[in-house]
């Protein structure tokens, strides 16, 4: 996939070409049904993926180091 394609792919197409990728090593994170708002009221569904580059306790921590990095960063 080349990055002229990238505007032009689905979110799922984009998680599946990272997942498939040996040399990705994290997690993706994106809102179920790809809606782009501001802001959303009520409830929102995510998914979030990985490959076997991470088991289940490397990505909890991993998104766990996240929280606490963006936590700290609001102050």
């Amino acid at each position: 996939m080349s990055q002229d394609d990238l505007e032009l792919r689905s979110t799922q197409e984009l998680v599946d070409e990272l997942i498939r990728r040996r040399t990705f090593q994290g997690v993706i994170v994106h809102a179920d049904g790809g809606v782009k708002e501001a802001g959303w009221s009520g409830e929102r569904v995510f998914k979030v993926h990985f490959n076997a580059n991470l088991d289940h306790e490397e990505a909890y921590r991993l998104l766990g180091a996240v929280s606490e990095q963006m936590q700290f960063d609001r102050g």
